[in-house]
C-alpha cells in the first residue's frame, strides 16, 4: 500500500513539475524593454489625453482580442502583458479617468492619492521590480521612504507608546529588540515564522493555474498543507499566533499592527495573510515619483502601441453570452443607448460580486458551479478614508516620508469589535485605528508641482451599513444628515490627527473631506464600500477555495483578474493579472518574471565585470 502512495505521489511531483516549468505560449518578459528615462510630466492637461480618453464606439479597436473591465492594477496590469504578446486589448473604465485605485484627483489645488500609501519588495533586482520595469518600459520610478517607514503609535495623549518599525531582515527585528529588551525569543521566532510563510505561496498560485482535477487531489487528499507552509499556517489566527509568541500586550499589537492593510482584526485575520504583507515589507518600502496616477499613464501606451485602448466613461452593465453561454462580449451604457462590443475573450477586473452578481444574466448566476463560488466569498470591510490639504512644506509640518499607524490602545480585537458593532454615531466618536500618511513627504517631485502646500492620507474602516440610506443620493449632493455623520468621523479623526503632530494647526488646514464605503462605491465600484476587495479573513485562505476560485469562470471565455484572483493591494492584484495572464497565454508567467530579473542581474553584473 506505501508502494502505490508513492508511486501515486512521485508521478504528481513530476506531472506538477512538468506544468510548472513547461510553457508553450508566448513569454511577454521575453526581453528587457526598459528605454531610457523621459522627461516626467506635469501637466495634467498633457496627461489626461492618456487617462482620460473617454469612449466612444469610433474609438473601439477593430479585432479585438479581449475586452478587460476595469482599469485597476489588476485589469491594467493584464491589458500590458497581453499587449507585450501582440493582443489587441480593449480595457473599459466606468469613472472618468484610468486607474482604479491608481488614480489620483485634485481639490481646491491639493493633488490626493486614493489608494497607494507604499509599495514593498521594490529592490532593483527583485523580480517584482524587474517585472514593474518591463510592464511601463523602466519609466516609473520609484522613490524609497524613510527608514523607519512606519511608526506604531499606542494609547490615548496622556500614555502614548511610539514603536518604530525598520526595514532590513536584520535590522527590522534588532530595532524591534531595542523597544522589547527581553523579547528576543519572540521576535526571533516571529520572523522566522513569516519568512517560512512566505516562501510557501507559490502553492496558492499553482492551485489556480494547474488542472482542476490536479488542484483538487492537492486540496482532498491534504497534500497542500502539507508541501505548503503558507496552507499550513493559513487556518491560525494572528491573534492565537502572536498570542503564543509573547505576553507584551505592545509587542502583541506591534507584531499585529499592519493587518489595517487587509482589513480584518487580529483574531479573524490569517497568519499565512499577514505573514505576505510583512514579508513584503522586509526589504524596505517605496512610492512611485509624481504620485499614483504615474503608474497608468505610463502602462496605458503599451496597450495602445499594440492596437488596443483604454477608455473611460465607459460603463460595462452586462456580459454578453452567445447560445453555448460562452462570453462573446459587453455591453456598455453611453447615455441611455447600449452599445455593444464583441470579442472572443471578455476578462473582468470588476472584482468579483460585481462580476457574478451584476454582469451576468440571472440563469448564468444560477449555475451550481457559480453558486458555490459566490458561497465561499463574502464582502470585505468598508474603507473609510480622509483627505487633508495644507498649507505649508513637509519641514514645516513636521511630515516626513513615513507613514503612522495610530492605535487607542493595545487591546486592538476588543477596540475594533467594539467599534463595528456598534451604533453609527456612537462609532464615529471611537474609531481605533488610523492610519496616517503623507503623500506630498514621499514624493519628490511634490515641491516642484505645489510648492508651499502638503496633503495627507488618512485612512481606517467603517461599516458600509452606516451608510447604506444614502448610496442613491447624487454623490455631491447628499442629504444633510449624510454630511453630518461624516462630518463627525472627520472631527474624530483630526483630534487625533493634531495631538500626533503638533506642527499642524486647524489654521493650516485649506481642505479637508471624506470619502465614506458609499463614495467607494461610486468612484471604484466597492460593492460594499471595500478598497481591499472580497473578505481577507480566515476562510478566504483555504486550499479549496483557491482551487476553486480561479481566473477561469465556470463561462468559457470569461476570466477574472485582479485582487479578488490572488490577495489583495497592489502587489496581490498584479499576482492576479500574472495568474490570469498564466492561464490564457498558457505559460506560468510567475516563473518568467523570475527568469527576466536573473537575466537583467546576469547582464549587470556582465557589464560591470567588463
Amino acid at each position: 500500500m506505501l508502494m502505490i502512495v508513492g508511486i501515486v505521489c512521485a508521478a504528481l511531483a513530476i506531472f506538477i513539475l512538468k506544468y510548472v516549468f513547461s510553457s508553450s505560449g508566448p513569454n511577454p518578459f521575453e526581453t528587457d524593454t526598459r528605454e531610457p528615462l523621459k522627461e516626467m510630466v506635469h501637466v495634467w492637461k498633457e496627461k489626461n489625453k492618456v487617462l482620460k480618453q473617454g469612449f466612444l464606439a469610433s474609438r473601439v479597436p477593430d479585432n479585438l482580442d479581449a475586452i478587460i473591465i476595469g482599469s485597476g492594477i489588476g485589469g491594467l496590469g493584464l491589458g500590458v502583458l497581453l499587449a507585450k504578446v501582440g493582443k489587441k486589448v480593449l480595457i473599459l473604465e466606468q469613472h472618468d479617468r484610468a486607474g482604479g485605485c491608481c488614480h489620483t484627483f485634485t481639490e481646491k489645488g491639493f493633488e490626493f492619492d486614493v489608494g497607494i500609501h507604499y509599495i514593498g519588495d521594490l529592490l532593483e533586482h527583485k523580480p517584482f521590480r524587474c517585472m514593474l520595469d518591463s510592464m511601463t518600459n523602466g519609466q516609473l520610478q520609484w522613490e524609497p521612504l524613510e527608514n523607519p517607514f512606519d511608526q506604531v503609535v499606542l494609547g490615548p495623549p496622556e500614555n502614548r507608546r511610539r514603536y518604530p518599525i525598520y526595514s532590513g531582515r536584520t535590522r527590522f527585528p534588532e530595532e524591534l529588540k531595542k523597544c522589547f529588551p527581553g523579547e528576543e525569543k519572540a521576535i526571533d521566532e516571529y520572523l522566522k515564522l513569516v519568512k517560512k510563510v512566505g516562501r510557501g505561496i507559490w502553492l496558492l498560485a499553482l492551485l489556480k493555474m494547474c488542472p482542476v482535477p490536479v488542484a483538487k487531489f492537492l486540496v482532498y487528499t491534504g497534500l497542500a498543507q502539507r508541501i505548503s507552509f503558507f496552507f499550513k499556517m493559513a487556518p491560525r489566527s494572528l491573534t492565537e499566533v502572536v498570542n503564543e509568541l509573547t505576553e507584551n500586550k505592545d509587542l502583541r499589537a506591534v507584531f499585529c499592527y499592519i493587518f489595517g492593510t487587509y482589513g480584518n482584526k487580529p483574531k479573524d485575520s490569517s497568519f499565512a495573510m499577514h505573514s505576505l504583507l510583512v514579508a513584503h515589507y522586509l526589504n524596505g518600502a517605496w512610492y512611485p515619483k509624481g504620485g499614483a496616477s504615474e503608474i497608468p499613464y505610463h502602462m496605458i501606451p503599451i496597450i495602445e502601441k499594440a492596437g488596443g485602448a483604454v477608455l473611460v466613461r465607459a460603463p460595462v452593465n452586462r456580459i454578453l453570452f452567445n447560445d453555448a453561454k460562452e462570453a462573446c462580449g459587453v455591453s456598455v451604457m453611453k447615455g441611455e443607448e447600449e452599445v455593444h462590443i464583441h470579442a472572443p475573450m471578455v476578462i473582468s477586473d470588476a472584482g468579483f460580486f460585481n462580476t457574478y452578481e451584476k454582469l451576468l444574466p440571472k440563469e448564468l448566476q444560477a449555475m451550481p458551479e457559480i453558486q458555490k463560488q459566490m458561497s465561499m466569498m463574502k464582502n470585505g470591510l468598508g474603507g473609510l478614508s480622509v483627505f487633508v490639504g495644507l498649507n505649508g512644506t513637509k519641514e514645516e509640518l513636521g511630515l516626513k516620508a513615513d507613514n503612522y499607524w495610530i492605535f487607542a490602545e493595545n487591546n486592538i480585537d476588543e477596540l475594533v469589535e467594539d467599534y463595528c458593532n456598534g451604533e453609527r454615531e456612537e462609532s464615529a466618536h471611537k474609531i481605533p485605528l488610523l492610519f496616517v500618511g503623507s503623500p506630498s513627504a514621499k514624493d519628490p517631485t511634490w515641491e516642484e508641482r505645489s510648492p508651499g502646500k502638503s496633503t495627507m492620507s488618512l485612512v481606517s474602516f467603517a461599516n458600509y451599513k452606516w451608510f447604506e440610506e444614502w448610496k442613491d443620493d447624487k454623490v455631491l449632493n447628499r442629504a444633510s444628515e449624510y454630511k453630518e455623520l461624516k462630518q463627525a468621523f472627520i472631527d474624530s479623526v483630526l483630534e487625533v490627527v493634531l495631538d500626533v503632530f503638533p506642527k499642524i494647526t486647524r489654521d493650516k488646514i485649506e481642505f479637508i473631506d471624506a470619502g465614506t464605503p458609499i463614495t467607494n462605491t461610486h468612484y471604484i465600484g466597492a460593492p460594499k464600500g471595500e478598497i481591499y476587495g472580497a473578505d481577507h479573513g480566515i476562510a478566504r485562505f483555504s486550499p479549496d477555495l483557491h482551487a476553486t476560485v480561479r481566473p477561469q469562470t465556470p463561462l468559457k471565455n470569461l476570466y477574472l483578474t485582479g485582487q479578488d484572483v490572488f490577495v489583495c493591494g497592489f502587489a496581490g492584484a498584479l499576482a492576479g493579472a500574472l495568474t490570469c495572464g498564466s492561464v490564457i497565454l498558457n505559460r506560468n508567467l510567475h516563473l518568467d518574471a523570475i527568469g527576466l530579473a536573473k537575466k537583467i542581474k546576469f547582464m549587470n553584473a556582465k557589464l560591470k565585470g567588463e
